[in-house]
């Protein structure tokens, strides 16, 4: 039997937004995902950032995505780091190639699948894990 993926506890996750980044947690919590876009020529950026590093413009957007991309890379924790962890392995923090925002690579968690099917290039879908503190965290699953 294969291991599942599961999310990291939420013991070591705390929400600390600024203006930069409020946009990306308040769409979170509506249930879309979304990535920071220049304003001027269209680059995406993530994390945000206050300048554009393609055009310097502090113009910023925020298009609604389609929530699905493809795995660019991947590792699986099988030790606690934490004690805190110790409860939440395998955990297998990602990075997720958006579809429809190029460039823009957001670190996540996969979830929910067996650690055997994971491969590189796979096609994934967000979903969202409601926290106590009524945070709403992207995780992804594989969209096979």
């Amino acid at each position: 039997m294969s291991e599942i993926a599961v999310a990291p506890p939420e013991a070591l996750f705390t929400l600390t937004a600024d203006r930069w980044t409020l946009p990306f947690w308040d769409a979170a919590t509506g249930g879309w995902l979304t990535a920071c876009r220049c304003g001027r020529c269209g680059a995406f950026r993530m994390p945000p950032t206050p300048f554009c590093p393609e055009c310097r413009s502090q113009d910023v957007e925020w298009p609604r995505l389609p929530g699905t991309g493809r795995l660019f890379s991947y590792t699986v924790v099988r030790r606690a780091v934490v004690p805190e962890m110790e409860g939440s392995l395998p955990y297998v923090p990602a990075l997720i190639d958006l579809d429809e925002a190029p460039g823009a690579r957001l670190i996540s968690a996969l979830v929910g699948c067996a650690i055997d099917r994971i491969r590189i290039g796979a096609p994934v879908r967000v979903t969202f894990e409601q926290r106590v503190d009524r945070v709403k965290v992207p995780r992804f699953r594989l969209d096979e």
